[in-house]
């Protein structure tokens, strides 16, 4: 077997042609059997086998650098630099990313797990290397989906006016995670069949740069020229007009075609971007067929492409589509908006039944909430469905164009927590803490599904910005009886005794009855309030609970810093009332990748700890009352 003969990197130089299509197959044979097993991004990856391959051969590693935006395609990488093995513990607790990873291999130059952030970086690699003479090149791979990001757009109009080589290749299969929307997937449409012509191009740009004095002038005369004739000849205008000389599109099966381009493009002094066509989930029928199931999936059976453990319950994202689809239905002024994750937040239904009012921005998520002011601001009703670590990269616009104009925005943020298997840069941990410190900003989280569906429709009719933050995975069904109506600010009793107080927000709830049944068990009372609101907080409740409770245990999957239970700490120093408070949160760092249960044990928010926790806090502060 060819793949045997990769131990480590630079191995695939020593291939002969037939060697490298064998390889191929057996690359894609190999991330098939392997992912579905393991669960994992397959779809992006089986697409840029003979790309990667393509790469590999061009570029010494670990010399030279190669930056991949998002990394989520990177396991042919993995593969190529000798991490084969590792694969058996793809995306597990201690095992190998599904990302680059720095601390992984020499040859990962930069770590990524989000968009559009490829070019900045090799930018800041390439000039790096003018500073400080060293002599490697620089790849940044960026996908036509992650173009549609406005930092994408930034770094290119920087990285114009580079002098040294810089090659940026644009890895275009006509999806991100859902399919491609807006004007530049449809100028990349326009020309994805074109054949690769530019030889005669660069030849004479070559010559020209030869000339001396007046050799540069008469390219950047040349690059200037709108002319018809450039229209009729050069695909790549928009890239030209920027300063980026444009190469392609080269078909990404191709391997000696791409190598041939990249070569190339090495011989350019300035940035170059090398267009190769993708097709997602390349080699595997049910991954050709959906590619965006298959873009990050779950163990599955390989004759048929579908989940070896069927889902059997309902989660936060089925219970939000259902909700979507009835206020759609109610109101004709509720509009929705993803960026690019049309299934992945559940509002494909409502695309479906109300396409006028559904709008894909791309991987924008700065524009979807700017976006989603004007839409409020003119008399709409939005709901901006995104997945926490996603919407992190619209703080800004959330403080400024949303929250200071007081604008009805609502935002139903998924993945809010621990999401496990795709690692630190995916992990919604953040976003009580930075959404926390915007005035006029509103913050709910539901402890089951009846609860989620009662937030949201409460959401749609509030005046002002709010958050409706969930989990990722099956929505919880306990609790069914406690459904007191949603009013602002108000917490919700579900055990009222003494002693001890847990003070649980969202999927806390859950593990706080779990916690309540083991102090019960280690004869400790113990009171369960649903908190409901993490912004603002129930004063009322919370000054309540020290008439007859020693001990408040705030619980909140977040991290610690600037979140629920800080927020409960300050509240009770500010009114100088004497309670002690035990916050249960996530520890102030990145978590791994792994199981969500081993990673809750990790960071010290499961059942267990929490009770062993709350017993010592109770007796220190019980021994300073005595």
């Amino acid at each position: 077997m060819v793949l045997d003969k990769i131990k480590k990197e630079n191995d695939i130089k020593e291939l002969d042609e037939e060697e490298l299509k064998q390889l191929a197959d057996e690359i894609r044979q190999f991330l098939i059997e392997q992912i579905s097993v393991t669960g994992g991004h397959l779809a992006s990856n089986l697409g840029v086998v003979e790309l990667t391959m393509a790469l590999h051969l061009f570029l010494d590693f670990p010399q030279d650098k190669l930056i991949w935006d998002v990394g989520h395609q990177a396991y042919t990488h993995k593969i190529l630099t000798g991490r084969r093995e590792g694969f058996d513990g793809l995306r597990k607790y201690g095992g190998m990313s599904g990302f680059p990873k720095r601390k992984e291999s020499d040859c990962d130059s930069f770590d990524t797990g989000h968009s559009s952030t490829s070019i900045s970086a090799g930018l800041g690699y390439a000039l790096a290397k003018e500073v400080t003479g060293e002599d490697y090149r620089v790849v940044s791979v960026i996908g036509d989906g992650a173009l549609t990001g406005g930092m994408a757009f930034e770094a290119l109009n920087n990285a114009g006016m580079l002098k040294t080589n810089f090659i940026i290749v644009l890895n275009d299969n006509n999806m991100s995670i859902s399919e491609n929307v807006g004007g530049l997937s449809t100028y990349l449409t326009s020309f994805r069949t074109a054949n690769a012509y530019l030889d005669l191009k660069i030849g004479v740009m070559n010559s020209l740069n030869k000339i001396p004095v007046y050799g540069d002038k008469m390219v950047n005369k040349l690059r200037k020229t709108k002319s018809s004739i450039k229209q009729l000849f050069v695909p790549g205008m928009f890239f030209e007009e920027m300063g980026i000389v444009y190469l392609g599109p080269v078909d990404g099966g191709d391997i000696k075609g791409i190598l041939r381009l990249l070569r190339e493009a090495s011989h350019i002094d300035g940035p170059v971007l090398v267009h190769v066509l993708t097709h997602k989930g390349a080699g595997y029928a049910p991954a050709e067929r959906h590619p965006a199931r298959f873009h990050g999936t779950e163990p599955f059976e390989i004759e048929t492409g579908l989940p070896r453990h069927p889902r059997v319950k309902a989660n936060y994202t089925d219970i939000f589509s259902t909700v979507m689809r009835k206020l759609g239905d109610r109101d004709d002024r509720v509009v929705a908006i993803t960026a690019a994750m049309t299934d992945g937040t559940g509002l494909k239904r409502f695309h479906n039944m109300f396409p006028e009012r559904f709008f894909d921005v791309g991987i924008a998520e700065a524009h979807a909430v700017t976006f989603a002011a004007g839409l409020a601001a003119a008399g709409l009703k939005p709901i901006f469905a995104v997945y926490s670590s996603f919407l992190q990269r619209a703080y800004d616009q959330i403080l400024h164009d949303v929250c200071i104009q007081n604008l009805p925005v609502v935002f139903a943020i998924d993945r809010a927590g621990l999401v496990g298997s795709d690692g630190e840069t995916h992990q919604g941990i953040f976003d009580l803490s930075y959404l926390s410190t915007i005035p006029n900003m509103t913050i709910m989280a539901p402890k089951n599904k009846w609860e989620l569906s009662d937030m949201i429709k409460y959401a749609v009719n509030f005046p002002t910005p709010i958050a409706v933050r969930y989990p990722r995975g099956e929505a919880y069904d306990g609790l069914k009886e406690y459904r007191q109506p949603i009013s602002l600010a108000k917490s919700e009793w579900i055990y009222r005794e003494e002693q001890i107080a847990l003070f649980a927000l969202g999927s806390m709830v859950k593990t706080a009855e779990q916690v309540r049944d083991g102090l019960k068990q280690n004869g400790y009372h113990c009171s369960l309030i649903n908190a409901r609101f993490a912004k603002p907080l129930d004063e009322e409740i919370l000054e309540e609970l020290t008439t007859d409770h020693t001990l408040v245990v705030t619980m909140e999957e977040n991290v610690i810093n600037g979140g629920m239970g800080e927020h409960v700490v300050m509240h009770y120093l500010q009114k100088g009332m004497g309670i002690s408070v035990l916050p249960i949160a996530i520890p102030d760092e990145y978590v791994e990748h792994g199981n969500v249960d081993i990673l809750r044990r990790e960071v010290g928010i499961d059942a267990d700890t929490i009770i062993a926790r709350t017993i010592e806090a109770y007796e220190k502060s019980a021994e300073r009352k005595r």
